[in-house]
């Protein structure tokens, strides 16, 4: 699938009239090439699924340094010392174990890589789907925080073929209940205007303009 830059310059576009957000471009089954075209349009902001895919596109990219990568997919517990050495930002964590493990691994290893992290909220309450169920985000943030964690958002994948906005509004309900400092990263091909509208800061964005 080529690259649609028409697509990307319009979502570009969209975000001039909302400054607190940005574009996450999802890079996941993408090459390292059409990475690095999506880079010189001047996009920093990338997100992959699994770690291994990651890892063996990036750990050699010549620009590693000037991108921030995020993990937007589930983190298992024996991936988390490949994960924090690869990526910037992790949105995922969904459970205490996790959360256990990558303490482990940052007293192993003070100096890892990943320096900010975003609880997945299971919006929907959809059985297929990761994250935490909205009944325990309280419970959990303040978990997250008193292991010296630093919860830099709140991520969010509501249900397909539904409205959006009311799960997005829930999302910022739960969002200025725990700090209203968080971000919000919500919003994908689909629906990333909507979010926009919603207040997202983070829209994360690949089959629009990988077409």
């Amino acid at each position: 699938m080529p690259i649609n830059f028409k697509n990307l310059n319009e979502i570009k576009a969209s975000l001039a009239h909302h400054p607190n957000s940005n574009l996450l471009v999802v890079s996941k089954n993408r090459n390292i090439d059409d990475i690095d075209s999506i880079y010189k349009t001047g996009t920093i902001l990338f997100g992959e699924n699994r770690v291994q895919e990651a890892q063996s596109k990036f750990q050699n990219y010549a620009h590693l340094d000037e991108i921030q990568l995020h993990l937007i997919g589930p983190l298992q517990t024996n991936k988390v010392t490949q994960a924090l050495s690869l990526f910037n930002v992790i949105q995922t964590l969904d459970r205490k174990k996790l959360v256990q493990e990558i303490i482990k691994e940052k007293n192993k290893n003070p100096s890892i890589k990943t320096s900010k992290f975003y609880i997945q909220i299971n919006i929907g309450h959809e059985k297929q789907k990761s994250g935490v169920s909205i009944t325990d985000v309280e419970e959990f943030y303040h978990y997250c925080l008193n292991s010296n964690i630093k919860i830099e958002g709140l991520m969010c994948i509501p249900p397909n073929n539904i409205n959006p906005e009311p799960f997005f509004n829930k999302m910022l309900s739960i969002r200025d209940s725990l700090s209203s400092s968080l971000s919000l990263s919500m919003g994908m091909s689909g629906d990333y205007r909507e979010a926009l509208k919603m207040g997202s800061n983070l829209i994360r964005v690949g089959s629009k303009i990988f077409e």
